[in-house]
């Protein structure tokens, strides 16, 4: 299938590693020129923007800080003067909030909650409210947002939410009112699509040690897959590339569940 991505640029954000770096490998095999977003890690962007290369796609890596505006307008410019367009953004970045203990009270945390929920939510916004007149001039674009399984099901527990993630869930949950929303505003002016991605508990090259040391979470979510396994980050990878491409031509406003049926 050809996914008409050849020449088109597609900005990654978090794709120094884990999920976003098979997420850019994936669009440069189909010939896209790949902004490589990163943080802090300026290294594992260059190892990225090499992986890029080598899988026949261009490269440019661009330091993006989650939640700063600044640093989204210099993102966002750093790619139109690099290509002169904007095809594909994919927002696969996340300033992490890490879990607490199941017998701690939410209403206890301390008040960074507020700045790490603030940067999960405004990120995202603010970089498509940047690309958003790209797309409208040239009359097609495709934004994809990277959320999680935890917005509407447990990992340990039938219930919704697993206890210790109701930040983590409240931003994710955040972008899929927001695509469902701007879907309808920017396919109005041309072929441009929104979609969310929503993973799974997913093995990356990062979190191979985590995994192992789990009590078992990984195992148990597996186990509730139709498919008895976990999947990795270069099959989520592959549909944020179908959804981010040419031949997608009427998935929008969705939420794309990518959890190994679990």
């Amino acid at each position: 299938m050809d996914l008409g991505l050849e020449g088109r640029t597609v900005i990654v954000t978090g794709a120094s590693g884990g999920m976003g770096r098979e997420i850019a490998r994936a669009f440069a095999a189909e010939g896209a020129d790949v902004v490589v977003g990163y943080s802090s890690g300026a290294d594992d962007a260059e190892v990225t923007a090499k992986e890029v290369r080598n899988a026949g796609g261009r490269a440019l890596t661009a330091r993006y800080v989650l939640g700063d505006p600044d640093s989204a307008r210099s993102l966002t410019a750093a790619a139109l003067d690099w290509t002169g367009r904007i095809d594909v953004l994919v927002n696969n970045a996340l300033r992490p909030f890490g879990f607490r203990p199941p017998g701690d009270r939410f209403e206890e945390v301390g008040a960074d909650w507020r700045d790490k929920l603030h940067d999960n939510v405004d990120g995202p916004v603010e970089l498509t409210r940047l690309v958003a007149p790209s797309m409208r001039e040239r009359g097609w674009g495709r934004i994809v947002h990277i959320s999680s399984s935890l917005v509407d099901e447990g990992v340990l527990e039938s219930d919704a939410g697993r206890i210790g993630a109701e930040f983590y869930a409240a931003a994710k949950a955040a972008l899929h009112g927001f695509s469902r929303s701007t879907a309808f505003s920017l396919g109005r002016d041309g072929d441009i699509l929104s979609n969310v991605v929503v993973p799974g508990l997913t093995r990356t090259f990062r979190n191979e040690e985590r995994m192992a040391n789990s009590m078992g979470v990984a195992e148990r979510y597996a186990a509730r897959s139709p498919l008895g396994r976990l999947l990795d980050a270069a099959e989520i990878a592959r549909v944020v590339v179908f959804l981010g491409s040419a031949a997608n031509t009427g998935v929008t406003g969705q939420s794309v569940c990518v959890t190994a049926g679990a």
